[in-house]
């Protein structure tokens, strides 16, 4: 624990090929991260050129995250924030994780974690996350949805938000129409829900309530005009495209189930405007200010 009791947030840059340096020193030296925490930037810039990503700074991007969660580990921050990677050349260096989220789940030693994106009046959690859309509806299954919604909910909860009215988003268009279109609805998704307010209902740990299946087509903007606190998305893009067509400069990812919070921009690493002065922080500080409340209520 910090003297000042604030929460400590380490940074990664990111691939430093990449806008990763750029935001994180104009979030650091802008006026609108939060006080309330102390941050410190985790990793080396190998020397590298705005826009040529290389192995060396692939292999730094690693070395960042490997320093930052063995950092996190021994207790020494409360919270990270990743800057964006370049996961094609992550993987040709031996990063063997689909994303940085898979990362920070395996070396926790955590098998119960989500994906959740939030962004000004849409919050999103997905009950399938890095696999070809063609796998998607096989790998649905009952169990993941109502795992990954009660995740979503503690979430919700440990931003104070009271009652929360969690949709769940149909798979197929118009939410199967009746099975017609599709039978995932029926069968798997509606079911879920059902469960999942059996079990909150039970465990009187929680007021949430999920509804839905909802069509996919509609259940977004029924959030954003405030019906819903949160949308459980079936597939990663289903949850993806309207969070950041609503919110791109503002939408943060955070992994649901980590021990301590871990936060990242909702963008990548922008290798063609990297250097050019033009890339904007918003999204970082949206991290790290995320990243400091949720430290901060466990503090």
């Amino acid at each position: 624990m910090s003297t000042s009791n604030k929460p400590r947030i380490g940074i990664t840059l990111g691939d430093c090929a990449g806008i990763g340096p750029e935001i994180v020193d104009l979030a650091l030296n802008s006026n609108r991260i939060t006080l309330d925490a102390e941050c410190k930037v985790i990793g080396k810039n190998p020397g590298s050129r705005p826009g040529n990503p290389t192995a060396e700074t692939a292999r730094a991007a690693a070395a960042a995250l490997e320093e930052a969660i063995t950092l996190a580990r021994r207790g020494e921050f409360d919270a990270i924030v990743t800057g964006p990677v370049h996961k094609a050349r992550m993987y040709e260096v031996g990063f063997k994780f689909p994303g940085q989220t898979e990362f920070f789940a395996e070396r926790c030693g955590v098998k119960n974690f989500a994906m959740c994106l939030t962004g000004r009046k849409i919050t999103v959690a997905l009950a399938t996350a890095h696999v070809p859309l063609r796998e998607a509806a096989s790998a649905l299954k009952q169990s993941e949805i109502v795992r990954v919604g009660l995740l979503l909910s503690d979430f919700l909860a440990s931003r104070s938000v009271s009652s929360p009215r969690i949709a769940v988003a149909g798979l197929n268009p118009h939410a199967g129409e009746s099975g017609k279109l599709g039978r995932e609805e029926i069968e798997i998704i509606a079911p879920a829900v059902a469960e999942l307010n059996r079990l909150l209902l039970t465990s009187h740990q929680s007021q949430a309530v999920f509804t839905g299946p909802h069509s996919p087509d509609t259940v977004f903007h029924r959030a954003i005009e405030g019906e819903f606190d949160a949308v459980l998305c079936m597939y990663h893009d289903q949850g993806l495209i309207p969070l950041k067509l609503h919110a791109f400069y503002q939408g943060v990812n955070v992994t649901l189930g980590l021990p301590f919070p871990r936060t990242s921009p909702d963008h990548g690493t922008a290798f063609e405007i990297a250097g050019k002065g033009i890339a904007r922080p918003d999204s970082i500080i949206a991290a790290i200010n995320l990243a400091a409340e949720l430290a901060g209520a466990k503090l």
